[in-house]
């Protein structure tokens, strides 16, 4: 699905990333964990499209394609999906009309029919169904008067509908309660399939405990150094970043 070799950004000349090395299978889920200023987020704007980083060496290949060849709506159409950390509001917006402007544009890019209206709000009713999503949420403007954990919730809708291949959910779980946090992890689960792929960014292991991992990735100093199964977000749990911190120092 996805493969990173020797990447290499920097922002107005600030090194982010010093050689990560990243492969995701498909179907396969894993988490980037790591302390701030590791990278983490950058990786996530990279891989979506975000324009403000220049890339100084490495390759990303997608789907066997260079992804680096992609715009951003390019990216979106053939399945990348980033859920930010801190989802913005956008008074004025409606919610559906969003979602259905959002999903139409992909399938025409794909080259694929419009959905109808009354086709989407059937598709649209079966996928609040499934994620326990009230139908009022939906008559608000986009993330207005929202919750944190509507704010999330909503854009869990958003990936139901859109069908991605590859998820990254950055840091989805700041600034979220106890029950907030295990209704997102729901809905993450049920999007869990053989054919999709997802990119789980945290600093905790508690959101691990609701979305089990295949591969958990400790990023520091803009490269992967070190790599486990699920065992290993409990070990940093209990030990904490400091040995990585020092690294990021002896970095820069």
């Amino acid at each position: 699905m996805l493969v990173i070799e020797n990447l290499h950004a920097e922002v107005e000349g600030e090194p982010i990333l010093r050689g990560l090395n990243l492969e995701v299978g498909t179907g396969e889920v894993h988490a980037i964990m790591g302390p701030n200023g590791s990278g983490k987020s950058t990786l996530s704007y990279i891989l979506s499209g975000k324009e403000d980083y220049d890339i100084t060496q490495g390759s990303i290949t997608y789907k066997g394609d260079n992804l680096f060849d992609m715009s951003i709506d390019e990216r979106a159409a053939a399945g990348i999906f980033l859920a930010f950390q801190y989802p913005i509001e956008i008074p004025g917006v409606a919610a559906m009309t969003f979602l259905k402007t959002a999903l139409n544009a992909q399938r025409i890019t794909r080259g694929e029919d419009e959905l109808t209206t009354p086709a989407f709000m059937k598709l649209v009713k079966e996928k609040t169904a499934a994620l326990n999503i009230r139908p009022e949420m939906l008559r608000r403007s986009i993330n207005v008067g929202f919750s944190g954990g509507e704010k999330k919730r909503f854009e869990i809708l958003q990936m139901a509908l859109l069908e991605p291949s590859l998820c990254i959910l950055d840091e989805t779980d700041s600034g979220l309660d106890i029950d907030a946090l295990q209704l997102v992890a729901e809905g993450v689960n049920r999007l869990r399939s053989p054919e999709r792929s997802m990119i789980v960014i945290t600093h905790y292991q508690r959101l691990l405990n609701h979305i089990i991992p295949d591969r958990v990735h400790v990023l520091s100093a803009g490269k992967v150094v070190r790599s486990g199964g699920k065992e290993l977000a409990m070990e940093l749990e209990k030990n904490g970043y400091a040995e990585y911190e020092d690294q990021k120092i002896n970095a820069a």
